[in-house]
């Protein structure tokens, strides 16, 4: 029980080096200030969520037509604001409740990416069992994030100098490539390009949960020699 509460009381070390990171914590920060005293973090959460399901139900939706690719894309932006802006303005008004905040935030947050790609999946762009194979290496990462919190006090916000909000980047570049290429370019058999694309982030983000494992054995491994009786 003494580590438990022990555990609670340490600062979690946020590792965050994507390529817009300082860019956002000056947006963020604007933003911050601007709020007025009655928007709060669940609210903001809330916000996030429903921009998730927004970009759920825009690629459903696009099985009627292309143009509710755009209430995707409108949903990423709300999705990026509610999610980012959240924690932000916990840290800034300096309200922040670690373990509530902690479990909210990252439930939403394995929800939240849950519709997002099963929605791509469900479209007529990408077939569903290589959507899933992103979603696998979502969540792979996920617990590989999560594991480091527990093991070495660290909160891993981004791999290869990318984090969500590179990744939702892509996701509006891969989402307006459908609109102007529709779901015909054919790459080989049924696939198209864009399942080779969606494909091929799955695979790299499996690929980065293996590798970090690996690392992160290796140094846990030196620190935590074998006892020896």
């Amino acid at each position: 029980m003494a580590d438990l509460e022990k555990s609670n009381q340490t600062q979690i070390e946020r590792i965050q080096v994507n390529l817009l990171a300082r860019s956002e914590r000056t947006v963020l920060n604007w933003l911050c200030a601007q709020m007025p005293p009655w928007v709060i973090p669940d609210l903001l959460t809330a916000i996030g969520m429903a921009g998730a399901l927004m970009v759920f139900i825009g690629y459903i939706c696009s099985n009627m037509g292309d143009g509710w690719l755009w209430w995707s894309i409108a949903g990423y932006v709300i999705q990026w604001f509610g999610d980012s802006m959240d924690g932000s303005l916990a840290r800034y008004r300096k309200i922040e409740r670690p373990r509530y905040g902690y479990f909210l935030d990252h439930s939403c947050d394995g929800l939240a990416t849950t519709l997002v790609v099963v929605g791509i999946g469900l479209s007529p762009y990408v077939l569903l069992e290589v959507a899933l194979i992103a979603l696998v290496g979502y969540l792979l990462l996920s617990i590989h994030a999560f594991l480091l919190v527990r093991v070495l006090g660290e909160m891993k916000l981004s791999y290869a100098f990318a984090g969500p909000t590179e990744l939702r980047l892509i996701l509006i570049g891969l989402t307006l490539a459908m609109i102007v290429a529709g779901s015909d370019p054919v790459l080989f058999g049924t696939l198209t390009w864009f399942d080779f694309i969606v494909g091929s982030i799955g695979g790299m983000l499996i690929m980065f949960f293996i590798v970090q494992t690996a690392l992160t054995a290796r140094r846990l491994a030196g620190e935590d020699p074998v006892r020896r009786q």
